[in-house]
């Protein structure tokens, strides 16, 4: 045989296995999602087919000096190419089947890869935090949230607040001990999330500090610590310390030192799913600022299920809220002395579960401590073995709660002054101990402004009705008949408005009239004597 022959029956077979094996991996990979690794597999048997082929054509190209090589016919030559086209093009048809119409080909080797942008995604451990919780991350952390902070942002939220773009600092569900509070480098920065993994305290970390601390506090450090010159990048014109901030999926071990998270100053913080316990002074401290929503939360300084032997000396606070606007929803306090605290205006408790120290212990569910400038909702949530107590409420509702274990409501004068206070549509109960449902501290002087209180429609089992609208009746043969209803207006000696009926048995129509009202007694006279039934309403509510 000679050597065209040959070389003509080496590519011939070449392209025969080559087309097999190609047909072999169309028939293979053509339903797989990832049609990528098809597209790959084929360009490198094609380039393998390409290169045998070049080297059967030098083959030729070497043996075309033999005298039987000039008798190669055209037409042969030309077939062959034929059938390489036939093949190139049957390749193309194979790529474009296999390929998902929603999948573009890969680009050719020409030309350049396309730029991807780098993630905004930090994760912590990349900077060498330890996520076993055995070695101190704390500066491992702090470099990745410098770095956060100092990536590219996108314009500003409210003037003088840098949009980060949503960078996020993953603590990819480790556990990272903690010997200061993490804080951002500088203020002037928002729309940055911390989530998914757990902070614990080491033993020397400080007892005034807060695991994370959205603060301004981190100016002066820095400046001390010669950052000054990052200060000035990220300095803030805005009144606020940032905006935006997101803590998500977190739990907060304080190891009994100092709190959980401080959020001073700021604007529309939210603080989702977070466990935080073991703190000492507060889980989450809201001071100035406004819109922080705390929501889906757990707080305890011990971790417990209730009926604690301890209870008796649990301390700290669990929230603490001095600033408006704020939110607490669907919030869970198992164990603290107290579990909120507001000295906010505008705010609003809504689901909110307080089992944290019971009353009879010393404990507060929750205390509203802003005199006269009250303004804050509570509703749909559960004051288990705890109450509330509120200083000179203005503005005040509480409704639709559930007290139970003989837990209450304190009304405590500070300047005697109480208006627009609502409590209607809760639950009460208690172990039949006499326990009154809303009671007055007078200890620094009664209240004497007393406007637009509505205490109603509260159901009481085990425990003694209070309220400010009263019913009562008195029956018998005379002309006078009194009804009593100190047993259950709350304040003493107050009666504003009376509606009575009379229904007379006897035959005689009497002249009738209201005679007396004063120290919750009203009474009601005839000019006859006569069998009667008297039925009055009362209301302390009425405004003068």
């Amino acid at each position: 045989m000679s050597h065209k022959s040959l070389s003509f029956l080496s590519l011939s077979r070449i392209y025969k296995v080559v087309r097999f094996s190609l047909n072999l991996l169309s028939f293979k990979y053509i339903g797989e999602k990832e049609q990528g690794a098809t597209m790959a597999r084929k360009a490198l048997l094609w380039s393998m087919f390409m290169g045998l082929a070049s080297f059967s054509f030098l083959l030729i190209h070497v043996y075309g000096e033999q005298p039987q090589v000039g008798q190669f016919s055209g037409g042969h030559y030309h077939d062959q190419m034929r059938k390489m086209q036939a093949f190139k093009a049957s390749f193309v048809r194979h790529d474009s089947i296999a390929l998902s119409p929603s999948i573009s080909p890969s680009p050719s080797a020409a030309q350049p890869p396309p730029v991807v942008s780098s993630s905004r995604v930090y994760h912590v451990t990349s900077y060498g935090a330890d996520p076993t919780g055995k070695m101190d991350s704390t500066e491992a952390i702090l470099k990745a949230i410098s770095d956060a902070a100092q990536g590219p942002s996108e314009g500003s939220l409210i003037e003088g607040i840098q949009n980060l773009g949503g960078a996020q600092l993953s603590l990819e569900g480790g556990n990272y001990l903690i010997s200061r509070p993490l804080r951002l480098p500088a203020t002037g920065l928002g729309n940055f999330m911390i989530h998914g993994g757990t902070l614990r305290a080491s033993d020397d970390f400080p007892t005034d500090g807060y695991l994370i601390d959205l603060s301004s506090s981190s100016n002066s450090k820095n400046e001390a610590n010669g950052k000054s010159s990052m200060d000035a990048q990220l300095s803030s014109s805005s009144s606020y310390n940032y905006e935006y901030i997101t803590l998500k999926d977190l739990m907060l071990d304080s190891n009994y030192r100092g709190g959980g998270i401080a959020v001073i100053n700021s604007l529309r913080t939210s603080i989702d799913n977070c466990y935080i316990a073991h703190f000492t002074t507060n889980g989450i401290l809201v001071q100035s600022g406004h819109e922080t929503y705390i929501r889906n939360s757990f707080l305890g300084q011990h971790i417990t299920a209730g009926g604690d032997q301890g209870e008796r000396n649990f301390s700290g606070t669990a929230i603490t809220l001095m600033g408006n606007d704020n939110a607490v929803t669907d919030v869970v306090i198992f164990s603290a002395a107290t579990g909120i605290i507001i000295s906010g205006q505008a705010n609003i408790l809504t689901g909110v579960h307080c089992y944290n120290k019971a009353t009879g212990f010393g404990g507060t569910g929750i205390y509203l401590k802003l005199p006269g400038l009250t303004q804050t909702r509570i509703v749909n949530s559960y004051l288990d073995y705890t109450g509330i107590v509120a200083e000179d409420p203005v503005q005040l509702d509480i409704s639709n709660c559930f007290f139970l274990g003989d837990a209450y409501i304190v009304l405590k004068s500070i300047n005697g002054v109480v208006n627009g206070v609502n409590i209607v549509d809760n639950m009460f109960g208690g172990s039949d101990k006499g326990i009154e449902i809303v009671q007055l501290d007078q200890s620094n002087g009664p209240f004497k402004d007393i406007k637009q209180v509505v205490i109603d429609r509260n159901n009481v089992k085990g425990m003694n009705l209070k309220a400010t609208v009263a019913r009562g009746s008195a029956n018998g043969e005379g002309n006078s008949w009194v009804v009593d209803f100190n047993n259950v207006l709350l304040f003493p000696n107050l009666i504003r408005h009376v509606q009575y009926s009379l229904s007379a048995t006897s035959s005689e129509f009497p002249n009738h009239a209201l005679r007396n009202v004063s120290g919750n007694r009203v009474q009601i006279q005839t000019n006859l004597n006569v069998s009667a039934s008297v039925f009055v309403t009362v209301d302390q509510s009425v405004a003068n």
